[in-house]
């Protein structure tokens, strides 16, 4: 018999405080955008692709229509990737993921979801994949958890929570889609500390 090992951390939003977050972020999203119609959630994988389900459920509960999703993987834009030919890689790359944008973008109100916003590369990253595929009239940004460390100039539209973290701690988001469980940690990050 296997048990699953308890996570390791301190509970900073259970299963009911991440379903409220998102609720009232469905309400801001519903509020800050007026024509629905025009709008894209686009979830940034891994766990920014169930959120924005999440989120475009609750907005049609509200407001009778749910906008288009979509999903972008930020592999090959991210920074601290090199793609080197033929060797092998000097570090764990990620995993590449699907990138799913059925829609036209242009003009378009995209939603950029994330779970967590920390330095800002990934928002860039995501930000530059998406004009890729077209050109939207305007991104916003919805995070679940801003811990704060801002590198690039990057602010979000939307916010679950603030929760200021010290570099030597990590945001761990769980979700049911993902983890089989819904919340959020505040964990030891080791690999930060110098």
């Amino acid at each position: 018999m296997t048990t699953h090992a308890p996570a390791q951390g301190k509970l900073l939003l259970d299963a009911d405080a991440l379903g409220r977050t998102l609720s009232r972020i469905a309400h801001e999203i519903i509020e800050g955008n007026p024509e629905l119609d025009q709008v894209a959630l686009v979830g940034i994988q891994t766990r920014g692709v169930p959120l924005a389900q999440r989120l475009a459920r609750l907005i049609e509960e509200r407001a009778g229509e749910a906008p288009v999703l979509g999903a972008v993987d930020i592999t090959f834009y991210r920074d601290d990737v090199l793609v080197r030919g033929g060797e092998a890689p000097r570090s764990a790359q990620p995993v590449v993921r699907d990138t799913q944008l059925g829609f036209p973008l242009d003009g378009r109100t995209v939603v950029l979801v994330d779970d967590v916003l920390y330095t800002g590369r990934t928002i860039r990253a995501a930000i530059e994949a998406l004009f890729d595929y077209g050109r939207p009239a305007r991104v916003q940004l919805a995070v679940i958890v801003d811990r704060g460390h801002r590198e690039l100039p990057i602010r979000p539209d939307y916010v679950g929570k603030n929760l200021p973290t010290a570099r030597s701690e990590r945001i761990q988001v769980q979700l049911v889609e993902v983890d089989e469980v819904d919340q959020i940690l505040l964990v030891p990050n080791p690999e930060e500390e110098s």
